[in-house]
């Protein structure tokens, strides 16, 4: 069952300004203040719903997806904004732009990316190049384990979208499952591919202390901000003593929120 809210753009848009309002820029402004004139960036940006928030600050924003339709959408809905400040969409894989070609950022936003990226590691290293001395990052996603880690949600059959946890099941069965309820090749093997993307909390924070990255503040949710706009479903944060438990936590905890420093 694809959402409503997944089908018309202009919704979603609207949603992701509205959650990233009302939860992100709380959640960064607890250590780090928002401020006009700051530089932004979002990697897999989409249509700029979340960086609309920060451009409404008196921020100037960039963002980068791979998707062509939605940077134009991007383009469109950022120039219908009464706001005077510089906005720029780039149509590239983060690996491929040049950092020198670029200028720097104050903060730099991977939500909900990073489970669909291949080498975390590399991007997570790649992302330094472009960070400002004195700069965050703030990455969410959720993590791998959760009813629904492997997207399944973004299945056109209702049924198999509803179905929590399929996505642990061996490839051959999962495969299986997604043929049985009729999904087209092609969702299929996106579906496949986040499979083999996954991320989970503990091997994110392995990865980050690794390279010399520190967690300056962290929340877990046992049900996602995001819910509240799209199902109605209140927010509420991990319970404190499911936190703790590493792995296990990962099958409770529907989204992770990190704000993130170099050294």
């Amino acid at each position: 069952m694809t959402f409503n809210f997944h089908k018309d753009r202009k919704i979603y848009f609207k949603q992701q300004y509205q959650n990233t309002k009302k939860y992100i820029i709380p959640f960064i402004e607890d250590k780090f203040k928002i401020s006009k004139n700051l530089k932004i960036l979002e990697i897999g940006c989409g249509e700029g719903g979340i960086l609309s928030a920060f451009y409404e600050l008196g921020c100037h924003i960039t963002g980068i997806d791979l998707a062509a339709n939605k940077i134009n959408n991007a383009n469109k809905y950022f120039s219908e904004l009464s706001n005077s400040h510089s906005f720029k969409f780039i149509l590239n894989d983060i690996f491929n732009v040049d950092a020198k070609k670029i200028h720097t950022f104050n903060l730099i936003i991977l939500k909900d990316t990073i489970e669909h990226i291949h080498n975390q590691e590399k991007l997570i290293n790649l992302l330094k190049q472009f960070l400002e001395y004195n700069g965050y990052l703030f990455i969410s996603f959720p993590p791998w384990q959760m009813p629904w880690g492997g997207h399944q949600q973004m299945c056109d059959n209702k049924i198999v979208s509803l179905m929590p946890y399929i996505h642990l099941l061996p490839n051959f069965l999962y495969k299986g499952i997604l043929k049985l309820f009729a999904e087209n090749k092609k969702k299929i093997e996106h579906l496949l591919e986040i499979k083999e993307t996954r991320i989970t909390i503990e091997r994110f924070e392995k990865i980050i202390k690794k390279l010399n990255i520190r967690i300056v503040k962290r929340k877990l949710y046992l049900i996602n901000p995001n819910y509240e706009i799209k199902f109605g479903f209140k927010p509420r944060e991990q319970f404190k003593i499911i936190s703790i438990l590493p792995y296990l936590r990962g099958f409770f905890t529907t989204t992770c929120f990190y704000l993130l420093k170099v050294g």
